[in-house]
């Protein structure tokens, strides 16, 4: 019996011991959490605090307006040379990336045939001479002969006849003649304008016919880039417009050229059309190909409502500001337009509320909402008298 009772009393002495644990427990998580609520609180009652540099404002201020182009750079001056004559290449004087003066001697062409002709068309014209001659001295004599009654009138006709087919022999035959001589001439390539021989298209040795390319020689002093432009800004540009121009592999040196000529009609499919911009290239440092962009100025917008570029935020796609009104931060969703990019401006095409006080700074993790106000100026300490 007093067994019984003693394991009752250790029993009840447990379980009063654990309740006053639990209710420790209890009072410390109570004040943990508390805790955190309290600090979880202050945390989103902090208000952001901008100075006036931060902000900006929304002006109407004139906008420079650009027309980007690019495109590839080509010769302006540039000829393939073509063979006059057919034959055998006997030399080709020049190679790729030499320079040419106009007239100089690029290719020879055999001339062994051409010389025979030329042979064979002299002695044609000798005979046709020999011929005229003869029938000049029986037209002379058959006039004669018809003063003095002793032929008709027709058989004297018939030797002016002759006379005329003889003349027209001997310039027939002078006539070719002097396309042999040019044949012959023509053995000889030369270039025809200064500039750098780009391609050789045959060896010596090849036999080449009418027609056949030879040499390609390109001028590059004066180079020009095809530029396909909207339709829509066609009429702001002129004749003598100027271009600013960068070209890749020449870092931050720019080139200047000027619109030389517009092309009359649209380009098919794409309804764009080509201007044709020419660059002067005085030390030959552009190469036909190279890949140039650049932009050309158009007439400015004036009274257009602008910010700072830094102002204006893009997230997937979407533009947008961050004001404050009321004492709190706004995010407004904004359509922005041309971009000035001298002037580092931006045309924003949607109103904000007059007076809106615009974030010009970037700042990050930003909330729609957050409580924020604009920090006053520090006054300027008085200097003692």
């Amino acid at each position: 019996m007093i067994k019984l009772r003693f394991t009752w009393r250790r029993a009840l002495l447990a379980l009063v011991v654990l309740a006053i644990a639990g209710a420790v427990g209890g009072s410390v998580a109570y004040r943990v959490i508390q805790k955190k609520n309290a600090e979880g609180g202050n945390k989103a009652t902090v208000t952001l605090e901008f100075a006036p540099g931060d902000l900006t404002q929304v002006e109407t201020t004139g906008l420079a307006r650009w027309l980007p182009v690019s495109g590839a750079v080509q010769p302006i001056n540039q000829a393939t040379v073509k063979a006059k004559v057919s034959g055998d290449v006997r030399q080709i004087a020049v190679r790729e990336g030499e320079a040419v003066h106009a007239g100089q001697v690029l290719a020879r062409i055999d001339t062994a045939d051409l010389e025979a002709r030329l042979i064979e068309r002299n002695g044609a014209l000798d005979a046709a001479t020999a011929q005229f001659a003869m029938a000049e001295k029986t037209n002379a004599s058959n006039q004669t002969l018809l003063r003095q009654n002793f032929i008709s009138q027709n058989a004297y006709d018939n030797s002016v006849s002759s006379l005329n087919v003889a003349k027209g022999n001997v310039k027939s035959a002078e006539a070719q003649v002097q396309l042999a001589q040019n044949a012959l001439r023509d053995a000889v390539v030369t270039a025809p304008l200064a500039g750098v021989v780009a391609k050789r298209h045959v060896q010596p040795g090849e036999k080449v016919a009418f027609d056949s390319p030879l040499v390609t020689v390109v001028d590059l002093k004066l180079m020009e880039l095809q530029a396909a432009v909207p339709s829509s800004d066609v009429p702001e540009l002129a004749i003598g417009r100027a271009v600013d121009l960068s070209i890749d592999g020449f870092g931050d040196r720019r080139f200047s050229g000027r619109i030389e000529r517009i092309n009359p009609a649209t380009e098919a499919g794409t309804r764009a059309i080509l201007v044709y911009v020419g660059i002067p290239n005085p030390d030959g440092s552009l190469r036909g190909g190279m890949f140039a962009s650049g932009r050309i100025a158009l007439s400015a917008e004036s009274n257009v409502p602008t910010l700072p570029q830094a102002a204006i935020r893009n997230e997937a796609g979407q533009s947008f500001v961050w004001t404050i009104e009321d004492g709190k931060l706004v995010r407004r969703i904004v359509v922005v337009g041309r971009r000035d990019e001298d002037a580092g401006r931006i045309e924003v095409k949607t109103a904000l509320p007059k007076g809106a006080r615009v974030l010009a700074a970037r700042f990050d993790n930003l909330k729609d909402g957050a409580p924020a106000i604009v920090r006053a100026p520090a006054a300027n300490p008085v200097k003692p008298g």
